[in-house]
């Protein structure tokens, strides 16, 4: 009964007509007031219930609308005390959201879960949060939606089960719903559907983001072979952005001793205390890392040509370069994002870090400062450490900073010195 009367409000505000509804979520949330209504101690919750009781609504633009209320306070501000008893019952209106929306609803529905599972944090709520989408999730990649539906639901499905899994079989099954979308089987003689380059690359980047979870030790290099192989491949693809996922994806392969990166590229195998399988197995895996580190050479020297986007080449060639380095040298990638003054700052340190914090960031999007400073599962999943610089003197930042754009030119001179090298061998070598 309070329910009926909520939506009957909410229906007032929310669907007298699109021209009425209101037209920016972002502003419907910071212009809510209850001056005039005295049972409401907090606006942001009377807001946040009207978004609620929205979703119930009909019309589709009003639901749209409501939505869009919602990812913006997710994004905002840390609704945990907020979501505590309406987790479930959000959930459940963003499901069917996502099965019976628009494409926009959908996709606006899949950050809400994404945001959601985010907001609780790993528990029995975020693990209920994956077992209940994982069913729809994996309809939908198998329906071959449109491109902007599939990539928001990889995502979802993706930091659903960052947060939620319990344990590697759960992860794994997300995995191969994943794998589906990146390399499909083919159904019939027609061959396996052709992904757009945005699903391509936005499932790549779900893959890697999932694999990081995964401990070395449960590895068995035997079941990783096929899908080395098809990353490789990929790294010839026409999309950038495809090229550098799957060098990514390869990058924590190689981390986490699929493709026994430190192993001495001249081991003898004959000694090796292994059978006749691993020992090829283990040639396999070494032929495939020498073609890798090929691919990435050429890839971190790639010219541009006319028309080139000149950010994203040199995005690839600072990605690929770093891969180089980690293959030859085990020379780990290294980030860090300041956060606050209070805070400090985000440290990272390692393929799986790195790609765990790109992921995130992209995916809270303006949302990732506010999470970083106030949300616990961050502060689980990274290192943040204090910034040396807040107790400087202006002169000592000064010369701080001098000392850090030094270093930052050494390791491009170094960089630069060490492609022409490697160009002068590539070009002796086929003039051999």
């Amino acid at each position: 009964m309070g329910r009926s009367n909520r939506r009957k409000g909410a229906a007032d505000q929310f669907d007298s007509s699109d021209t009425e509804s209101v037209s920016s979520a972002s502003t419907a949330f910071s212009e809510v007031t209850v001056a005039h209504d005295t049972e409401v101690l907090n606006s942001q919750d009377y807001a946040l219930d009207k978004f609620i009781d929205a979703l119930y609504e009909k019309r589709g633009s009003t639901r749209e609308t409501a939505l869009s209320g919602l990812v913006n306070a997710f994004e905002s501000n840390m609704l945990s005390a907020f979501v505590e008893n309406k987790c479930i019952t959000l959930l459940h209106q963003f499901l069917n959201s996502i099965k019976k929306g628009s494409t926009k609803e959908a996709c606006l529905a899949s950050r809400a879960i994404g945001l959601l599972a985010i907001t609780v944090g790993s528990g029995n709520s975020s693990h209920e949060i994956m077992e209940e989408s994982l069913p729809h999730l994996s309809k939908v990649l198998l329906s071959g939606s449109d491109a902007s539906k599939m990539a928001s639901v990889l995502d979802c499905l993706a930091v659903v089960t960052f947060v939620g899994a319990i344990d590697l079989a759960e992860t794994e099954t997300s995995l191969k719903a994943i794998w589906e979308v990146i390399h499909p089987k083919p159904a019939s003689k027609v061959g396996a559907p052709k992904r757009p380059p945005a699903v391509l690359a936005a499932a790549l980047s779900a893959w890697s983001f999932l694999v990081t979870t995964i401990s070395a030790w449960r590895i068995n290099p035997d079941t990783w072979k096929e899908p080395v192989w098809f990353l490789s491949t990929l790294l010839d693809a026409e999309d950038r952005a495809v090229r550098m996922a799957a060098g990514e994806a390869i990058a924590v392969c190689f981390e986490i001793g699929i493709l026994n990166v430190y192993s001495n590229d001249e081991s003898d195998t004959d000694n090796l205390d292994i059978g006749d399988s691993k020992r090829r197995d283990f040639l396999y895996m070494q032929s495939m890392k020498a073609k890798i580190a090929d691919r990435a050479n050429n890839l971190s020297m790639e010219a541009g040509g006319k028309g080139t986007d000149k950010k994203n080449l040199n995005d690839q060639r600072d990605l690929f370069q770093k891969i180089w380095d980690f293959i030859k040298s085990g020379e780990s990638p290294e980030a860090s994002v300041k956060i606050s003054s209070k805070h400090g700052v985000l440290r990272v340190s390692s393929w799986t870090e790195l790609i765990q914090l790109n992921f995130l960031k992209r995916f809270l999007g303006r949302g990732f400062l506010k999470h970083a400073q106030e949300n616990e599962l961050l502060h689980d999943i990274f290192d943040f450490g204090q910034d040396i610089t807040e107790s400087l003197s202006t002169q000592q930042k000064r010369i701080s900073s001098k000392i850090s754009s030094k270093g930052r030119t050494l390791k491009l001179n170094k960089d630069r010195k060490m492609a022409q090298e490697r160009k002068g061998g590539i070009l002796l070598a086929q003039d051999g």
